[in-house]
């Protein structure tokens, strides 16, 4: 039976415990910290030294929503002894967590826990952070594993896909394959790397270290089927809530990726996820490529023998 992700963005608060689980159990180097651009992430992407990324979509442009959702976390965060600051994720924590000013519940029960929860609600109705956990898709269609030339890449007995080390030369056809920009090449060995899906650890019986570090659950990890039908429940949840933008990315999907054994509940377009809305391995490229080129050479054998009939009429 195939093992996987199922990643719930609605449950993720940026704690960025994942990207430490993954980095400690895996003795992967840190990011040097310096200025990305990009606010609260110093990691910025995933790489071939970061196997987990911890993404924050900064939306404040109005699109925001404050929905209540099946958790109480957002609600101690808010009435959390008035500490309000960013350790204490009154706002990063209740973005998707917490519960409007109209429906009761711990964050209204007076003094500075109920000031706290009306400023975030005037706040987060017109914005919003979406935060993501994002990983390896291990596709079933996987284009690095078909780019491989030397069968380095491989699908491992838990249905994963996996680069075997001792077998890589460095080669990097597997770069542009991924439509995920997942895969990489480590400056420092030349093979390329990405997530293993803590292989030894399962052949050990337990669970990968970014699902066991998360606090909020929003990294489950399973057998596929399972998952797929805790997916599909929890977005019908979210749908009786009033959530009705949450939807999964990853299953069912007709394209030459296939379905994903790493798939994302996702409350907004997936581009806003830095996630391509179709993807597509580069080889389902090729045929519309050679018939364009094959359609250009008859266009322009077409025009060059109309020249050359005009050319002897003259």
């Amino acid at each position: 039976m195939a093992t996987g992700f199922f990643t719930d963005t609605t449950l993720c608060i940026g704690c960025k415990a994942c990207e430490v689980a993954c980095k400690q159990w895996n003795q992967l180097p840190t990011q040097e910290f310096e200025f990305t651009g990009m606010s609260y992430d110093n990691t910025a992407q995933l790489g071939a030294t970061t196997w987990r990324h911890v993404s924050f979509v900064e939306q404040f442009d109005g699109r925001g929503r404050f929905n209540g959702l099946d958790t109480d976390l957002g609600q101690a965060a808010l009435a959390g002894s008035g500490a309000v600051g960013p350790g204490a994720g009154a706002i990063a924590g209740t973005i998707h967590q917490g519960r409007s000013s109209g429906q009761g519940g711990a964050a209204h029960r007076g003094g500075t826990g109920a000031s706290v929860a009306s400023a975030a609600s005037e706040f987060l109705t017109g914005n919003r952070w979406l935060m993501m956990s994002d990983v390896c898709k291990h596709c079933t269609h996987a284009g690095c594993l078909q780019a491989c030339p030397t069968g380095a890449i491989i699908r491992n007995e838990f249905g994963d896909v996996y680069v075997q080390p001792d077998i890589c030369n460095g080669c990097g056809y597997c770069v542009p394959a991924c439509p995920f920009g997942v895969i990489d090449v480590d400056e420092r060995d030349g093979r390329a790397w990405k997530c293993t899906l803590c292989y030894d650890r399962q052949k050990a019986g337990m669970e990968p270290a970014c699902a066991k570090a998360c606090p909020t659950r929003s990294i489950q990890f399973g057998e596929l089927e399972e998952l797929r039908a805790r997916a599909y429940e929890r977005v019908g949840q979210l749908h009786q809530r009033g959530v009705t933008d949450a939807y999964l990315y990853g299953v069912d999907e007709h394209t030459s990726v296939g379905a994903l054994n790493a798939f994302f509940l996702l409350v907004d377009q997936p581009e806003a996820y830095n996630l391509p809305e179709k993807p597509a391995l580069p080889q389902a490229r090729v045929v519309p490529a050679y018939l364009a080129t094959a359609v250009t050479a008859v266009a322009l054998g077409a025009a060059a023998m109309a020249l050359l009939a005009r050319g002897r009429k003259g």
